[in-house]
């Protein structure tokens, strides 16, 4: 069953936060470049002014995009990790976050990655690559910190299984998203939970 992304009424958010709602949902279902200003403000339901009393520019927008969904990223992470007791759970977890973001109902299906689908679209060394590049190594930060919990761990190796682990991940969850179906992370579950059990 899938979940439903967080709406709240428009009429209890400030014009900031239907903006950067609006933007969220255009922007993943139809693409950074494809999004003009005109049709974030009609779903936002909010004057022109507004958006330039709030956001300096698109890529100002954009950059804020980019940090709501690693802030939502670490908070579905925050909550799986109150469920792992082992370091095997707690690299999983991982895991489930993608899973849990592939779960959400999107308008037009599910298509990956949201900030890596950013990315993309973005010119070489711009800020909201960066910010996605970040986002990324910390996530392989996260995926080495468990591992090292395990008792004979080495640094070398954990730095090692991390990357394995990580693009293992990405490569799934860029295929679930061609393929609009989380079968793929699943799958990237079930090799790096047999990978773990080898440890």
């Amino acid at each position: 069953m899938r979940k439903r992304l967080p709406r709240v009424s428009t009429q209890k958010t400030s014009a900031r936060e239907r903006l950067l709602n609006a933007a969220a949902n255009l922007f993943y279902n139809n693409g950074i470049a494809a999004t003009g200003i005109d049709s974030i403000i009609k779903k936002a339901k909010v004057a022109k002014m507004s958006l330039y009393n709030n956001f300096s520019s698109k890529d100002d927008l954009v950059q804020t995009y980019i940090n709501k969904r690693h802030s939502e990223w670490l908070d579905l992470y925050r909550n799986r990790l109150k469920k792992s007791n082992i370091p095997r759970e707690r690299v999983l977890a991982v895991f489930d976050v993608y899973l849990d973001h592939a779960a959400f109902e999107y308008e037009r299906g599910f298509r990956g990655c949201g900030i890596l689908n950013a990315a993309a679209e973005l010119p070489a060394k711009s800020r909201g690559r960066e910010a996605v590049r970040k986002h990324k190594d910390e996530v392989e930060a996260i995926l080495q910190m468990h591992l090292l919990e395990y008792p004979s761990m080495t640094q070398e190796k954990s730095e090692s299984i991390a990357e394995h682990l990580s693009f293992l991940l990405e490569g799934a969850m860029a295929r679930a998203g061609l393929e609009g179906s989380s079968e793929k992370i699943i799958h990237a579950k079930k090799l790096a939970t047999h990978m773990l059990e080898t440890l």
